[in-house]
C-alpha cells in the first residue's frame, strides 16, 4: 500500500484536492445563493437541491471547460511552436510530429511500448493523438454543459423578473454566456504563457517543470 501511494502520489494528491475544493465550492456557493434569495424574498434551497441546480452546474462547467481548453491548446501548440530557453518547449528545430524513431512507434517500438504503438494503420493514428482527442472532447462537452446550465440559470432570472425565456441558440449569442466563457479563457492563457516564459529565467529546484538551477537561460526543453 505504501509503495502504491508513493508511486501515485501526484495523481492522488490532486484528486483529493479536486474533491475537497469541489465540496467546499458547493457549500460556499450554496450560502451565497441562499443569501441572495433571502435578500430578494425568494425561497431558499437545501444543499442537495442547490448542488443539482443549474446555478451550481454552470459554475462548475465553466471552470472545467477553460481548464481542459488550456491543456488541449497547449498540447497542440507545443507540437509546432517552440520557446527558446523554456523547459516547457521542445528544442528549436524539432518542431512537428517527429519521426517514428523519435516517437518509438511501428518498427521502432520497444517490447514495453503500448500495443497500439507497435501497429500500423488507424489504431496508431488514433493512439498517437489520443491525449489531444480526449482533452478536446472533454472541453467541448464541458462547454456544452455550461451553455445548457447557463441558459437554465439565465431563464430562471428572467422569469423572476417576469420576462420570457430565451432559446439555447439565443443564449449562446448573449453577453452572459460569453462573459462567463472569456473571463476564464483569458486567465488560462495568461497562466500558461507566464509559465512558459518565466521558466526561462526562474527555477524551482527539484521540479520536473523547471530547468536545473544551474542550467543556462538559453537551455530549451531541459527538465530538472
Amino acid at each position: 500500500m505504501k509503495k502504491t501511494l508513493k508511486g501515485n502520489g501526484l495523481g492522488l494528491a490532486f484528486g483529493l484536492l479536486f474533491l475537497a475544493t469541489l465540496v467546499a465550492q458547493s457549500f460556499a456557493g450554496w450560502q451565497e445563493f441562499n443569501t441572495q434569495q433571502a435578500s430578494e424574498g425568494l425561497v431558499q434551497l437545501s444543499w442537495w437541491r442547490y448542488v443539482a441546480s443549474a446555478d451550481f452546474g454552470v459554475d462548475v462547467a465553466e471552470n472545467w471547460q477553460s481548464e481542459f481548453l488550456q491543456f488541449w491548446l497547449y498540447l497542440m501548440a507545443t507540437v509546432w511552436l517552440v520557446q527558446r530557453g523554456s523547459p516547457e518547449s521542445k528544442e528549436l528545430g524539432e518542431e512537428g510530429r517527429e519521426s517514428d524513431q523519435d516517437q518509438m512507434v511501428g518498427e521502432h517500438a520497444e517490447e514495453t511500448s503500448p500495443r497500439w504503438a507497435r501497429v500500423r494503420g488507424w489504431r496508431l493514428r488514433i493512439y498517437s493523438r489520443s491525449l489531444g482527442y480526449v482533452m478536446g472532447t472533454i472541453f467541448l462537452l464541458s462547454w456544452l454543459v455550461q451553455s445548457i446550465a447557463g441558459r437554465v440559470s439565465f431563464n430562471e432570472e428572467r422569469l423572476e423578473q417576469l420576462q420570457g425565456p430565451v432559446t439555447w441558440t439565443d443564449y449562446i449569442t448573449r453577453a452572459d454566456f460569453w462573459s462567463r466563457t472569456l473571463q476564464n479563457w483569458q486567465s488560462e492563457f495568461l497562466a500558461v504563457g507566464s509559465m512558459a516564459v518565466l521558466a526561462i529565467f526562474l527555477r524551482q529546484r527539484g521540479s520536473s517543470q523547471s530547468k536545473p538551477v544551474g542550467a543556462p537561460h538559453s537551455a530549451t526543453g531541459v527538465d530538472g
